[in-house]
């Protein structure tokens, strides 16, 4: 009869055997944590195509993110024709399959793009994609409609389950109401957690209930869920169905709550309040880096900021100004529209320019901003420049050549302009809205700019006055400059507060 050795022997060749095929039987006593799944679903991400901030966000949080060891993290959007040539290049085929939207059975091709530890897919679909831009086509909604499905369609073609859906704005927010309504019996797709993060509230994603299951393919089972004010609402269904909703500022997220800022959804905004947080967007400071930029006249850093003066006086005669360093040099970079405060700006400026400075704009936007500041241009030479186009090489020369950035936004949920402007040494004059008020703060405490609290065209004039006080005390200007320069806006602080938001919703 045989012996169990190991009860027989205390030593030798036999014991030896047997532990190691024990030991290969039995479950490890010391685990690596497997990485957490993170999937972020958008409209646009950088640097393949952007029209706005939400590309930034994508672009630089996954990246960020995927820095850390703890996650796998992936990004898909769709295949625009207007994606840059230098990345469309180099992705890679994986395959195609059939997606159904109601009574549609839509083509969907798969694109795969490494980055550092990021991974890209793109939803191609010539018929929906094959346009110039991003937005603004007659059927958005069913362009929308099909990436979202095709979002969820891809994480079983590719075999990618992810632990959080990370969706953003109403362009992905069935994405997040697809996975709790017409997936959510589905094995596999029943552990995945989404979180919801709202760039900005205006743009909800409205449509008539009479399409709700001829476009959307939704049942009128889950009707409840986006049924708002007596049609559809996307931005709504998400809200109510992710386990948690993100804006993109602290100061934002409080403020949706009330009926200014809501559009029509505060009421939802309360009623979800409990799973709210306001996490306060960050830059790329290597993107954003005066050290480095290849479009400067001349590379500068908080620490050698002597050559700031020199992208000063080469954007002014770039632009056809006087060539005068001890003049304030005030900018705007921004889309042309009321609520970014140019209905403010154009009640002062006038009484501004009375003073010795000069102005430069750049931006694109409603037709009565453009011929307003065009005309300001000519009845003011060698003290206005207005640049009615969207120009991102310009763009990097104002913000390096210019001493004060002008930010008086209605409303602003975060914002990213103040953030680069100070980057580059050009000290940010902001109202304190959205994420304007947690990004900078006022000189007379100690901040790194300067803020006016009431939406008030005097208010604006009067601390812009302030600034250019602080302009004259070069000493004290300088400090101010550092201070800006120094500032963290990167994405490490807002990195962490998002790997928080997934650990509680992951544990919740």
């Amino acid at each position: 009869m045989a012996t169990n050795s190991k009860t027989t022997r205390k030593t030798g060749p036999v014991e030896v055997v047997e532990a190691v095929a024990s030991a290969e039987r039995a479950p490890a006593q010391i685990t690596v944590e497997a990485k957490k799944k993170i999937l972020f679903v958008a409209s646009e991400a950088a640097p393949f195509i952007a029209t706005g901030g939400l590309a930034e966000v994508i672009g630089s949080l996954s990246k960020a993110i995927a820095s850390s060891d703890l996650y796998d993290v992936r990004v898909i959007i769709p295949l625009y024709q207007d994606i840059r040539k230098e990345y469309r290049k180099d992705f890679r085929y994986i395959g195609n399959f059939t997606v159904q939207l109601a009574w549609r059975n839509q083509y969907c091709g798969i694109f795969e793009y490494k980055a550092g530890n990021v991974t890209y897919y793109f939803v191609d679909n010539e018929y929906y994609f094959k346009r110039p831009g991003c937005y603004g086509y007659y059927d958005d909604g069913e362009r929308f409609a099909f990436f979202c499905r095709a979002v969820l369609d891809t994480l079983g073609y590719i075999g990618f389950y992810p632990d959080i859906l990370h969706c953003h704005d109403w362009q992905a927010a069935l994405a997040a109401i697809y996975l709790k309504t017409n997936y959510c019996h589905r094995k596999e797709y029943s552990a995945i957690r989404s979180v919801f993060t709202i760039h900005n509230i205006e743009y909800q994603g409205k449509y008539s209930l009479d399409i709700l299951g001829d476009l959307f393919g939704i049942g009128d089972e889950y009707r409840n869920f986006v049924e708002y004010d007596r049609c559809i609402n996307l931005m709504k269904g998400a809200i109510e169905v992710s386990e948690a909703v993100s804006t993109v500022s602290p100061s934002y997220a409080e403020e949706i709550k009330h009926p200014y800022f809501s559009h029509g959804l505060d009421p939802i905004i309360r009623r979800n309040e409990f799973k709210l947080r306001g996490i306060l967007n960050g830059i790329d400071p290597e993107y954003y880096d005066p050290a480095t930029d290849a479009s400067l006249f001349a590379n500068y850093s908080s620490e050698h900021p002597e050559n700031k003066a020199v992208c000063k006086e080469e954007l002014q005669k770039m632009l056809g100004l006087p060539v005068k360093g001890n003049v304030p040099v005030v900018a705007m970079i921004s889309r042309l529209v009321a609520h970014k405060g140019f209905d403010l700006v154009r009640e002062v400026i006038e009484q501004a320019l009375r003073s010795d400075m000069q102005f430069i704009l750049l931006g694109t936007g409603e037709s009565t901003y453009e011929n307003y500041f065009s005309d300001l241009m000519k009845r003011y030479p060698g003290k206005v420049v207005s640049v009615i186009s969207f120009n991102a090489d310009l763009s990097r020369k104002i913000y390096s050549g210019a001493d004060i950035f002008l930010m008086p936004s209605k409303s602003e949920p975060c914002g990213l302009s103040q953030m680069i402007a100070s980057r580059y040494g050009t000290v940010a004059l902001v109202r304190e809205t959205g994420g304007l008020g947690d990004s900078i703060t006022p000189y007379g405490a100690g901040g790194n700019g300067f803020t006016f609290h009431d939406y008030n065209a005097n208010d604006m004039l009067y601390v812009l006055f302030e600034a250019f006080g602080i302009f004259r005390m070069k000493d004290e200007w300088a400090k101010l400059v550092k201070k800006a320069m120094e500032t963290d806006f990167s994405w490490s602080t807002s990195a962490k507060s998002y790997e928080g938001l997934y650990h509680d919703v992951l544990n919740s």
